[in-house]
């Protein structure tokens, strides 16, 4: 039996990624992926129509091309599907350039620290301006509706007839469960911070008649009825264990038997492979704000303590997991 001689590709590959990441940041901010959306162009149309050097528009589309986001024909670059779909501004179905910007203006220069975080366990110094913040919260907000389209993709909202969604940080997955089933009513329990700007966001999206916003601390909030589906989406990560094991709790207080529960976030798993945006994110909460991706069998536990049965598990592409449980 022969074997293949070990190859460097893959550390060269992850050593040498920040220079892809990069160069992608750059491309969406001169707006190169809105530039080619009404069609093919050479190096020097695209200098055009950025403003950058044609040496730099060579440069970068080549980049984008060797990464699968570009194709490249006779010296002319044509978006592919991907691209044209999240990176094409407003000629896309969800731009995804506000959380490029976050990631490029934000959270990069937290990574340049990260040395420190690893000796220490302790993150960054996150100095947030008025400005760096609007970057923070439009990137996040950005990422969160891919989330919520990725999981409006994957789960069935037909049937349900009550929605509690508590304490998340995006309107955005009750909205999209609103929009798929209009017999669903939904009950917003979010952090007063949030509570106006949810609501607001409920007026935009037309479905105020069929929703209800109320500002409660998420981690002492006890939501009064009998919702047949509750969703509990990136609030693990924020919370401590304890904090944890009282928001399920109160959840499942306000479940009907057999609902289901959604709760979304990143988690380490122990799966023969562990899937790398999961362990990526656990490094970058910490070094951003401290908060901890956990591990998929304590989460489990907490769910099983607190009056849930885990169901099933569902990877969301680009997106975080969902952990689908059960009210017994």
């Amino acid at each position: 039996m022969t074997t293949s001689p070990p190859s460097p590709h893959a550390i060269v590959g992850i050593a040498t990624g920040y220079m892809g990441a990069k160069q992608l940041f750059a491309a969406s901010r001169i707006g190169l992926f809105r530039a080619l959306s009404d069609g093919p162009l050479g190096a020097a149309e695209i200098a055009q129509a950025t403003g950058v050097t044609p040496r730099m528009a060579r440069i970068l589309a080549d980049c984008m091309a060797a990464l699968g986001l570009l194709t490249r024909t006779d010296g002319r670059y044509a978006l592919t599907h991907e691209a044209a779909a999240y990176l094409a501004g407003d000629r896309s179905e969800l731009d995804l350039g506000p959380f490029l910007t976050f990631l490029n203006e934000i959270s990069y220069g937290h990574w340049l620290q990260f040395d420190k975080t690893v000796d220490t366990t302790t993150p960054g110094d996150l100095d947030m301006s008025p400005e760096r913040w609007g970057t923070f919260m439009a990137g996040v907000m950005t990422y969160n509706a891919l989330h919520a389209k990725m999981l409006g993709g994957l789960f069935d909202f037909s049937g349900y007839r009550e929605l509690l969604d508590l304490g998340g940080l995006s309107s955005g997955f009750a909205l999209e469960a609103l929009r798929a089933n209009t017999g669903l009513r939904a009950t917003f329990v979010y952090d007063p911070a949030f509570a106006d700007s949810v609501a607001e966001q409920v007026r935009e999206a037309g479905v105020d008649d069929r929703a209800v916003v109320t500002g409660a601390p998420t981690d002492t909030a006890k939501p009064e009825g009998e919702f047949d589906l509750v969703m509990v989406n990136h609030v693990v990560h924020r919370f401590t264990a304890e904090q944890n094991l009282d928001i399920l709790r109160n959840a499942r207080a306000a479940a009907a038997p057999g609902a289901r529960l959604m709760l979304l976030d990143f988690f380490l798993d122990d799966d023969p492979e562990q899937r790398a945006l999961d362990a990526l994110h656990a490094g970058e909460y910490l070094v951003i704000d401290g908060t901890v991706v956990y591990e998929e069998s304590e989460v489990r536990g907490w769910l099983a303590s607190t009056g849930w049965r885990t169901l099933d598990k569902l990877s969301l592409p680009g997106s975080p997991r969902l952990l689908l449980a059960e009210a017994v």
